[in-house]
């Protein structure tokens, strides 16, 4: 059984938030968040398949390797990568500090961050905020995390539900930031979930690459991967339900209810693309297998003629095929179908005619809607969620780092 939640009022067994200002880019915002769990947790985690990795990257990917955690800190502002011995330096000190504070061993002490590249953390202002940061921490203060992993966000993206097992309820609650420079396989997104369930660690993380896979990694606004990409998931079973075991009826009941948070957390990424105007599902169906047609959904959610259609509103539906045929997924032209929404604008290939082009114009005009492209080949399907590309996307572009 599982029911949804709405919001962070509710208390999250054995979890603690906090999120403080520390200047970290500039003041006047949250940009330094502590998440910590009263007793050790088991940890999954994903992290950027970017080649160059921000130091506090490196260090989570060592320190969850040990599968247990209790605590996380993310500060915004900074990325704290390519930034040499010195980045890696500060993220251990940032560890540190917050073990210090919490009385809890460092290498369970996760860090992340996310901002501009190629600065140093100012150290200066974080080691004068953790003090407040730790003390801070409350059952109900997870809102503050969403706020403050905030970069060029517009708001901040947050979901929770909750499941039962033999009568003893668990949450899962998630939060995540990203707006640009999105694409599988992660993106310049951050997300950290929590959960007092108690599941079998080989199972948990399982499951969260699983559902990472089919959320985070299905997402695109400008097809760029960054250096600093962490999703996370801490579950530490102070909730008190039997444990969750692979096989059995609760494990299918935890892994559906974990996608659909992620699957809420990423739309809401996609939602707040840099500029975007548009929410669209780019579903492929009927290719050879579900890893051509992932491939033909990518080629066209990556197109930057389709995505400027998408934000003119134009039907454009040879963009859409054009990209499906320069995907690398087998194509049949002839056998082709190509739906906006449910108005069929291909058939076999052939244009369906002038009502089709009105009607299809009306759905581009929607602030979500879906684009269905029918192979007529196989079983294989995928769905991807990407957005328009307008003019603001570019204005954000052009001054980041100011």
């Amino acid at each position: 059984m599982s029911r949804q939640k709405t919001g962070f009022s509710m208390n999250i067994k054995g979890f603690k938030f906090s999120a403080v200002e520390a200047a970290v880019k500039k003041p006047g915002r949250l940009d330094l968040a502590l998440i910590f769990s009263e007793v050790p947790a088991a940890v999954a985690a994903v992290y950027t398949t970017n080649r160059v990795k921000a130091a506090p990257v490196l260090l989570s990917m060592e320190r969850t390797a040990g599968g247990k955690a209790r605590a996380l800190v993310v500060n915004s502002g900074n990325a704290n990568a390519c930034t040499g011995q010195q980045g890696m330096a500060d993220a251990v000190e940032t560890a540190a500090l917050v073990a210090a504070g919490l009385g809890i061993r460092e290498e369970l002490v996760l860090v992340a961050s996310t901002g501009v590249i190629g600065k140093p953390l100012p150290m200066e202002r974080i080691r004068v905020a953790v003090p407040g940061l730790v003390k801070g921490l409350s059952r109900t203060g997870m809102d503050g995390i969403a706020a403050a992993i905030m970069t060029t966000d517009t708001f901040p993206k947050t979901e929770t539900v909750a499941g039962e097992v033999g009568g003893t309820t668990y949450t899962i609650a998630g939060v995540a930031k990203g707006a640009g420079m999105i694409m599988p396989n992660m993106a310049t997104m951050l997300s950290f979930l929590v959960t007092d369930a108690e599941v079998d660690p080989g199972l948990l993380r399982r499951l969260f690459r699983e559902a990472v896979d089919s959320s985070f990694n299905v997402i695109t606004i400008d097809g760029d991967t960054s250096t600093n990409d962490t999703a996370l998931l801490m579950a530490n079973g102070t909730a008190g339900n039997p444990v969750i075991r692979e096989g059995t009826p609760e494990a299918g009941i935890f892994a559906g209810l974990l996608r659909q948070v992620l699957v809420s957390l990423a739309r809401q990424i996609v939602r707040d693309g840099e500029g975007a105007t548009k929410l669209v599902e780019i579903r492929v169906r009927g290719a050879l297998s579900d890893a051509e047609a992932k491939r033909a959904a990518m080629a066209v959610a990556n197109s930057l003629l389709v995505k400027t259609a998408f934000f003119g509103q134009d039907a454009n539906w040879g963009r859409i095929l054009a990209a499906v045929g320069y995907s690398g997924a087998e194509v049949d032209q002839d056998r082709v179908s190509l739906f906006f929404d449910d108005v069929r604008m291909v058939k076999d290939g052939v244009f369906a005619g002038g009502d089709a082009e009105l009607r299809g114009t009306e759905v581009l005009r929607k602030r979500e809607f879906g684009v269905t492209v029918d192979l007529c080949l196989g079983d294989g399907s995928a769905t991807v969620y990407t957005s328009d590309l307008s003019h603001e996307y570019v204005s954000i572009n052009a001054d980041y780092r100011t």
